[in-house]
């Protein structure tokens, strides 16, 4: 097959976006369908919630457990190949996922589909950090990281509009055709970039053995799993304090949509601050405003919850984006798909094990007093930071 190059690197840089911020949006969105499908495949194979958390955990749990090995594929066989072959698995999944008849059919579909998931997280972010070289990347990554969020709103709509019109069997096999599609578009037109590491971005980079900053990247990676935790800790308690508040199901749902939204747009907007102010000092802000706006949900009456929710949620995500967009800066070029993985499947992770543990906490000692909790651990990634800011300024003056 004949793929396209360019020794532009404008011309890099835009296939190199395009390519990573489609794939972000169908993977990320193919993740999500599993919530419009779960009722549909209750009611098809009579199952019951525990066995429907089962179905998430499947799909989730090894998108992140295999987030690593994908990356050092990569490292053998290239991006172009691996992400466009995850790509494929991810879509021929869903199309396994609608050809079952039974649980276990299903449960098989939904590995082979996060399987393929697995890919698109490390290797598309570090697709980015080559074509933008080091120092460069915090604005892209950042509106890479919004592409997810398009890609969680539209996919599962358009899921739900094709049930309408369609059974559940052919609405996931034609939404897995479009992965296999995309991967082929992916394969031709993605750059081809080269992972060796130059002497000039070894340096850029802070000359990390093994390709790893030698405290620099663990302590980014440490800020993250904080970040992270807290995060989906806060969206497990909001509904219960809310309904505490008054709020009606529906008033619940459009506050989970006002956070989500505010989330979208933080991921956009920060990365662009970050890019401006630095990431020491971005990451203070999002975190305090995060801190304060939790601690100020609990007195205030609904309606005033409700307008500061959108706040909250740009600082709640809006410290992600700065976060992966210091990847590129602490790790070697010939290693970023490698610390990709392990970054993302700290920070998947981290949010899928916290509402358990936290879930404890809020049994024992209750909601509003957990979400206090939650707050005070959000500081714990300042101090952080300022242990982090001597790796930052040492790779970025070097």
């Amino acid at each position: 097959m004949t793929t396209i190059t360019s020794s532009d690197p404008k011309q890099t840089q835009r296939r190199a976006t395009g390519v990573a911020f489609g794939a972000h949006a169908l993977h990320d969105g193919y993740t999500d369908l599993i919530y419009v499908m779960l009722p549909v495949w209750q009611s098809e194979f009579g199952i019951g919630f525990a066995a429907l958390g089962l179905l998430k955990t499947v799909f989730s749990g090894t998108m992140a457990g295999f987030q690593v090995p994908s990356s050092m594929l990569a490292e053998r066989y290239g991006t172009a190949f691996v992400l466009a072959f995850g790509t494929a698995l991810a879509g021929i999944g869903y199309c396994l996922a609608g050809m079952s008849s039974g649980l276990i059919g299903l449960v098989a579909a939904l590995f082979v589909g996060g399987l393929g998931a697995s890919t698109q997280h490390p290797l598309a972010s570090s697709l980015i950090a080559r074509a933008y070289g080091a120092g460069r990347t915090m604005k892209a990554l950042g509106t890479y990281n919004f592409a997810g969020d398009i890609g969680k709103m539209t996919v599962p709509a358009i899921a739900a509009m094709l049930l309408v019109v369609m059974p559940w069997h052919q609405a996931l096999m034609l939404l897995g055709s479009i992965g296999i599609a995309a991967a082929i578009v992916i394969y031709v037109v993605i750059p081809r970039l080269p992972m060796a590491a130059t002497p000039e971005t070894k340096k850029a980079a802070g000359g990390g053995k093994g390709g790893l900053h030698a405290f620099g990247f663990p302590l980014l990676l440490s800020i993250g799993v904080l970040d992270s935790a807290t995060r989906m800790a806060f969206l497990t308690f909001l509904p219960f304090v809310l309904t505490a508040k008054g709020a009606s199901l529906p008033t619940i749902g459009f506050a989970l949509t006002l956070v989500f939204a505010g989330g979208a747009a933080g991921k956009l907007v920060c990365a662009f601050i970050g890019a401006r102010i630095g990431v020491i000092a971005t990451v203070w802000l999002t975190e305090f405003v995060t801190a304060a706006g939790i601690a100020a949900l609990l007195p205030l009456p609904l309606e005033s919850a409700m307008v500061l929710l959108p706040v909250v949620g740009v600082a709640l995500n809006g410290t992600s984006s700065v976060l992966y967009g210091s990847v590129p800066d602490l790790v070697e070029p010939s290693r970023h798909s490698r610390a990709f993985g392990i970054f993302y499947t700290g920070t998947i992770g981290a949010g899928a094990v916290s509402p358990a543990i936290y879930g404890l906490l809020g049994d024992a000692v209750g909601a509003p007093t957990a979400l206090m909790v939650i707050a005070a651990v959000v500081l714990l990634t300042l101090p952080l930071t300022l242990a982090l800011r001597p790796a930052l300024v040492a790779a970025r003056v070097a």
